[in-house]
């Protein structure tokens, strides 16, 4: 018992430090810095949508060729995957 209430409190500490320091180092204003993430947020949502509606189109043509009995080959993609 007295572990996990240790392990809370210093998680908790982390946390409050962490965010004054966030704060502190942050470069840009704070309206200035949620406008930059809501619109890198939106435009990972966007990506996701389109990689997700691209995965569907293939995930469907693969399910027709075996509803066909002629199973389809699916190349793998490396254009929207971050090189290594």
């Amino acid at each position: 018992m007295r572990k996990t209430v240790f392990l809370i409190v210093g998680f908790l500490a982390g946390a409050v430090m962490g965010a004054a320091a966030a704060i502190l180092l942050a470069p840009y204003s704070g309206q200035e810095l949620q406008a930059r993430i809501r619109t890198r947020a939106q435009r990972l949502i966007e990506e996701g949508k389109r990689a997700a509606a691209a995965r569907r189109v293939e995930l469907q043509a693969q399910l027709e060729g075996f509803k066909r009995g002629t199973p389809v080959t699916v190349e793998e993609s490396t254009v929207d995957r971050p090189a290594a």
